[in-house]
């Protein structure tokens, strides 16, 4: 939070360009303002929510003032939003080179109550919008907006997504005119529609999503290293352990037959969501039916499932019944 003010002129912000009293680049003024307000906020009002955003690494944005903190409910993650537009606006073919870019914010996803933001400063002053970002032709652009759109969802964090990019506006925003909700007309478009009210729908059913979204205890890898695919894949978890989610993100279009997955329970597992149905404007790369364990180890789990990776898509995994005393194959 360096500042980095000239002479005349006036920072909020809780770092500054010149020395405090200690000699310290700290904005202590704004730092009691900061702290004082919250204090009040949340002290008058217990149901509200104050979130800062914030670009530096000052250290407890969203910590209590009684844990040294400026006591913000929530700090906008804006390291991921930068380096997540970035990875997805390079071609495909070239993402294997640049797997950090898309596993690096959750080195510090726990440092801070984070939100995810795509906010109508990505989409303004020449940005161009989400949907103008992505590659390729008219297919690959929607299919890797509905893959962001997943990973998003399925990231730690609360999610803010500005208006527009739900429907894959394909303008910039212009706050002297409305929305393109003629766009609507088009199957694309309301294609990325439905796939972002069922990741709402998804996120509110499944604890896995909303239980711990500022807490290591709320996610864990289960193979990052798949760099030549491009693909990840990681755990969200609840309390229960049998209600954890798979998450397999393939940013590519390249799809892949019997992809194998680790899983931590033997027993029938069933696909919840898919960014490449049909209905959202898809390939229909999907796994219908039951998926049944084998005794296969793999990803250092005991079990494992074989899926149709669908191509620029993010799947979900979820255990429908456990089998404690046989495996089908």
């Amino acid at each position: 939070m360096d500042c980095s003010v000239s002479e005349g002129q006036f920072s909020t912000r809780v770092s500054c360009g010149l020395p405090n009293e200690y000699g310290g680049n700290e904005n202590l003024e704004a730092i009691s303002f900061l702290k004082e307000f919250n204090e009040v906020v949340y002290g008058e009002f217990p149901d509200a929510m104050t979130i800062a955003e914030e670009s530096t690494a000052f250290a407890g944005v969203s910590r209590p003032t009684y844990a040294g903190g400026l006591g913000f409910g929530q700090k906008w993650m804006m390291g991921w939003m930068h380096d997540t537009l970035k990875y997805f606006k390079r071609d495909s073919i070239y993402r294997r080179y640049h797997q950090n870019d898309i596993t690096f914010s959750i080195i510090y996803a726990f440092t801070e109550n984070f939100m995810l933001p795509l906010s109508h400063d990505e989409v303004v002053h020449g940005k161009g919008s989400l949907l103008g970002r992505m590659p390729g032709d008219e297919w690959n652009k929607f299919a890797n907006l509905r893959t962001m759109f997943g990973y998003m969802f399925t990231h730690p964090g609360t999610k803010l997504l500005f208006m527009g990019g739900e429907f894959g506006q394909s303008g910039e925003w212009n706050h002297d005119r409305s929305l393109d909700w003629h766009l609507l007309d088009h199957a694309y478009h309301r294609g990325v529609q439905q796939a972002v009210k069922d990741l709402n729908a998804l996120y509110k059913a499944e604890p896995a999503l909303y239980k711990y979204p500022f807490s290591g205890q709320g996610f864990e890898w289960v193979d990052y290293s798949d760099r030549d695919n491009s693909v990840l894949v990681f755990l969200r978890k609840a309390d229960d352990p049998k209600d954890a989610l798979v998450v397999v993100c393939n940013f590519t279009p390249q799809g892949h037959h019997h992809y194998r997955l680790g899983v931590d329970f033997r027993g029938t597992w069933k696909e919840v969501f898919n960014s490449d149905n049909l209905k959202y404007g898809g390939s229909g790369v999907l796994n219908q039916g039951l998926l049944y364990t084998t005794p296969v180890k793999y990803h250092n789990r005991n079990y494992s499932i074989t899926i149709e990776m669908p191509p620029l898509a993010v799947s979900v995994f979820k255990l429908e019944e456990e089998l404690a005393e046989f495996d089908i194959e």
